[in-house]
């Protein structure tokens, strides 16, 4: 394991920790500086065969685009309200990526030499949850995102990807830093007159 820093993976930190900000203060920005780090991470799991992280990355690229424009136009060509997902959703959707995760952590284990498999495969499907739902700008993300941190902190350490690690704590606290301020501003959009229309409190673009 080696500690050493290098280009791509600083270039990477950088982008994805400007994306993740951006996201907690509910700013559209978040998408395309997503996209730039997502790409240099892809390269970067490629290299220390972290590959349901490769194939993460390919994701978060595509829904990017598409959470760009849900985002900025995507209620009825207004931009989407922070709202809260229905209980009913979270009931299946835990159980799901559970047993996704399980199957696809299998798949890695008897196929390829993955590092890793189980735990790598958690961070993907967590993460795809944790997107899906910040592209809809649901407020529950942010504690599917506690969970991926968690998780990812002492994987990428443990493949000696130490800046990454310290970035993945930092992204920790901001996942529930934001949660608090999600909650609160989907509150706000709730007590507003008008917070049947869809627009943002303080969306930013």
């Amino acid at each position: 394991m080696t500690a050493l820093v290098g280009p791509l993976e600083l270039a990477a930190n950088v982008f994805t920790a400007l994306a993740i900000v951006l996201a907690g203060r509910n700013n559209v920005h978040t998408w395309w500086t997503g996209i730039v780090g997502c790409t240099l991470f892809g390269i970067l799991y490629a290299d220390n065969r972290l590959y349901a992280d490769v194939v993460l990355q390919g994701f978060f690229v595509a829904t990017s685009v598409l959470g760009w424009w849900k985002w900025a136009r995507g209620d009825h060509g207004e931009p989407l309200p922070i709202t809260h997902a229905t209980g009913r959703n979270l009931l299946w959707i835990v159980p799901a990526g559970v047993l996704a995760m399980a199957a696809y952590g299998t798949l890695l284990h008897l196929t390829t030499n993955a590092y890793a498999p189980f735990f790598d495969s958690a961070v993907l499907v967590f993460s795809i949850i944790g997107q899906i739902l910040m592209m809809q700008r649901r407020v529950e993300n942010w504690p599917f995102w506690v969970l991926v941190n968690t998780i990812a902190v002492p994987l990428y350490y443990s493949r000696g990807l130490v800046l990454t690690s310290v970035l993945y704590a930092g992204f920790w606290i901001n996942a529930v830093v934001s949660w608090l301020n999600w909650r609160r501003l989907a509150r706000a959009h709730g007590k507003r007159p008008e917070a049947g229309l869809a627009t943002s409190p303080t969306h930013s673009s």
